[in-house]
């Protein structure tokens, strides 16, 4: 065969790896320019400060001054990102605890197959329903149900679980537990669904053999299903965390003065989110460096999660392939 038919066969060859990089290309181009740029912006933005005098606006160069500010360091301020990161925090715990008991028991009993639960197809939908609502019509709702002349806090007030000078509006703790309720109830059955997919990954196998040897099923539960979920709790758990310190629209809904972005009562609903708001409809330099915080906040979460929560086995695994390698290798040096 000649050179000249074996070179128009190769010309002739379609590399179709390279088509791959076109399929991903759009994912890269919409990160770099809606995530990647903003994200790098607003570190720059988080070191301005912003002065208006006269209704002319100047913008200088603070540096660290912003971050300062924010947490009570410098002179005369007071750290409300501290203040505003506990009521946030606060507000994920109430929702995030029961969430996850419930999404367990959930899962547990709706993939148990020893149970043959009929019609589980039509629980998982209605348990996913909730998560399909917008937040502001729940959040009106609610507060309809639960305002001083609604007619939940009546009906409690009839029966004489609160007392008829209690307002859920006006109590901390009847604020944060009525917007802690919602989260939960909107978002259990999501959770529900992913830890019920991670239960029908596991190997049917294990379970035959554990009911072989006795084991009944809360034994099975503590002892083959939760050490097997182990990285789809960390998803869940690190997916929610986020979700959590970004929480916005439910709190910026539900019990807000009339101003709006005043968590009430007393600003103790007001989240982050709401407080980086604030900051920027005035037009300050200091909502970047919130959201600066807020992201190093959760970088830092997440990091110390996925570390904590990591598989040892397969830690220990690595370890010992390591020191493995630097024994052959020090045999080796041995031997030359």
């Amino acid at each position: 065969m000649s050179n000249n038919t074996q070179g128009t066969r190769k010309r002739k060859t379609v590399e179709y790896g390279r088509w791959g990089y076109f399929f991903i290309a759009p994912f890269f181009i919409v990160y770099l320019f809606f995530q990647l740029v903003p994200l790098v912006t607003t570190f720059y933005y988080s070191t301005l400060k912003y002065t208006k005098r006269n209704l002319i606006e100047t913008v200088s160069f603070a540096g660290i001054e912003n971050f300062k500010d924010l947490l009570g360091i410098s002179e005369g301020e007071k750290a409300y990102m501290l203040l505003y990161l506990g009521n946030t925090v606060a507000i994920w715990l109430i929702n995030f605890i029961p969430q996850i008991i419930i999404s367990l028991l959930m899962a547990a009993w709706l993939s148990d197959a020893r149970i043959k639960l009929r019609l589980s197809g039509l629980y998982k939908c209605i348990i996913y329903l909730p998560s399909l609502i917008t937040a502001a019509s729940i959040s009106v709702l609610f507060h309809a149900m639960f305002s001083a002349q609604g007619p939940i806090t009546m009906t409690l007030k009839n029966w004489n679980i609160i007392p008829d000078s209690f307002n859920f509006m006006r109590s901390v703790g009847g604020t944060r537990g009525i917007i802690g309720y919602i989260l939960f109830w909107m978002w259990y059955g999501n959770t529900s669904l992913l830890l019920i997919s991670g239960v029908l990954g596991i190997s049917p196998d294990i379970y035959e053999a554990a009911d072989i040897d006795g084991a009944s099923s809360t034994r099975q539960f503590f002892s083959i299903t939760l050490p097997l979920l182990r990285p789809i709790l960390m998803y869940v758990l690190i997916t929610s965390l986020i979700g959590g310190l970004q929480n916005y629209d439910i709190p910026s809904l539900f019990n807000v003065s009339k101003t709006g972005l005043i968590g009430q009562p007393n600003d103790k609903s007001t989240t982050l989110t709401m407080y980086i708001m604030r900051l920027h409809a005035s037009n300050d330099g200091k909502a970047a460096a919130v959201s600066v915080m807020l992201f190093i906040i959760t970088l830092i979460i997440s990091l110390v999660l996925f570390n904590g929560m990591g598989d040892k086995e397969a830690k220990a695994f690595k370890k010992e392939q390591k020191e493995k390698q630097k024994a052959a290798k020090l045999a080796q040096k041995g031997g030359m």
